[in-house]
């Protein structure tokens, strides 16, 4: 059956309540993967992994573990990529799906934008969730849900 890996460390705590209660109701399993606690509401279907401390063990361990037809939740692009080369979908916390098309177009702009970032350059970070992002990424999330389930 399907699972849902969750990159934990910067995933907002609303799309993880998303993820608990979409799991908790369709009963598949979801694993939260992070390299400090993860506190998660209660729910059956749902657990968190702790791994170690260190650059990108927390990402490797979602790539050793999962499965084709797995979802990924991460705002990761390279984990997006590696996942989807497994042949597991990958969605952000926006609620946009990755691209099995556009992946290498956006781990491009990701590197150039590190360029920028190390040469000095001040790009900020993405906007706060708002409303209509939790509710994309719900539905997004409930689309591979009815997709997915008994897979």
């Amino acid at each position: 059956m399907a699972k849902i890996w969750v990159d934990a460390d910067a995933c907002p705590v609303v799309v993880r309540e998303i993820i608990v209660r979409a799991a908790n109701r369709t009963k598949i399993e979801a694993i939260f993967v992070a390299n400090q606690q993860v506190r998660l509401p209660p729910g059956p279907f749902t657990r968190s992994l702790q791994v170690p401390g260190g650059f990108d063990v927390a990402d490797q361990a979602i790539v050793d573990a999962l499965g084709a037809g797995d979802l990924v939740v991460t705002s990761d692009i390279p984990l997006a990529a590696d996942a989807i080369a497994k042949g597991a979908q990958a969605l952000n916390p926006r609620g946009e799906p990755y691209d099995p098309d556009t992946i290498r177009q956006k781990l491009n702009l990701r590197d150039f934008m590190d360029t920028m970032r190390a040469s000095g350059v001040q790009s900020g970070g993405p906007p706060p969730l708002g409303e209509r992002e939790k509710q994309q990424f719900a539905n997004a999330l409930d689309r591979y849900l009815a997709k997915n389930r008994g897979v």
